[in-house]
């Protein structure tokens, strides 16, 4: 009995913040006016080089997110200025909750609410209030040659971000950002769970080329591009990827 009462509080307290989710949600992409995109730096694994690349960070290694935005809004016909601007928030000490490994849907439920409920106690930065928080936990690249998985919460405007501690991977680390950034305005994954590889049509930047290999984009939602029907590479940078007809419309920006 107690088990169910829980369930149905958190249930209730889920549903609240869910609409108020949706109602910010909705504000942000109707597009009437630019969103604001905070980015907090973490030291994501107690190491010296995350701890001191993240205190060296400028915003001005952020830009690339802000072109991409502003010029696949263009090719989509969103007549806005700057549909996104990025501010750089200063770096934050605590570390947010991990998303579960293979949730069940009551733990998905409390990760979501120890996620916002974190969120609201660490948003500490000046200024406007962001429409979107990207939190970029930055790793050591020697110790973590690979990283956890990246999550956006679908529609919630918060992102998680696992990235490398590098400049020289700041370029690569701006796709992951804004990928984790689109799911945090409605948008899905477009590729394989089990393989990685870009879902197709949708996950192909040009579904209609011909022939369909060797593409020469990633979807931003499916983060590789399609190289052969068994391959896909990574892209180095936002230059190599696109936003599809499909993540378009379910950010809104289809019709426009």
């Amino acid at each position: 009995m107690f088990r169910i009462l829980r369930i149905a509080v958190l249930l209730l307290i889920l549903a609240t913040v869910a609409q108020e989710a949706w109602l910010a949600r909705s504000r942000a992409v109707s597009w009437k006016e630019g969103i604001l995109v905070a980015l907090y730096p973490i030291d994501g694994d107690g190491s010296d080089a995350a701890a001191g690349h993240v205190r060296r960070l400028q915003a001005s290694s952020f830009k690339g997110i802000e072109r991409f935005m502003d010029e696949e809004a263009k090719r989509h016909g969103l007549d806005l200025m700057r549909p996104v601007e990025i501010v750089l928030a200063p770096p934050l000490d605590s570390r947010p909750p991990q998303p579960p490994v293979r949730p069940n849907a009551l733990e998905s439920i409390l990760w979501s609410l120890q996620m916002r409920w974190w969120t609201w106690r660490n948003d500490g930065i000046d200024g406007p209030r962001p429409n979107v928080r990207i939190f970029l936990l930055y790793h050591d690249p020697d110790r973590s040659p690979r990283l956890p998985h990246s999550v956006g919460l679908a529609r919630g405007l918060i992102g998680l971000a696992n990235v490398f501690a590098t400049n020289a991977m700041a370029a690569q680390n701006n796709v992951v950002i804004a990928h984790e950034m689109l799911h945090a305005l409605g948008a899905t994954d477009k590729y394989d769970l089990a393989t990685n590889l870009p879902s197709f049509p949708d996950g192909y930047a040009d579904p209609a080329r011909s022939p369909r290999h060797p593409q020469d984009y990633a979807e931003i939602m499916a983060g590789r591009v399609p190289v052969s029907e068994t391959e896909a590479e990574i892209p180095e940078n936002l230059e190599q990827a696109l936003i599809g007809a499909a993540t378009a419309a379910e950010i809104n920006w289809s019709g426009r």
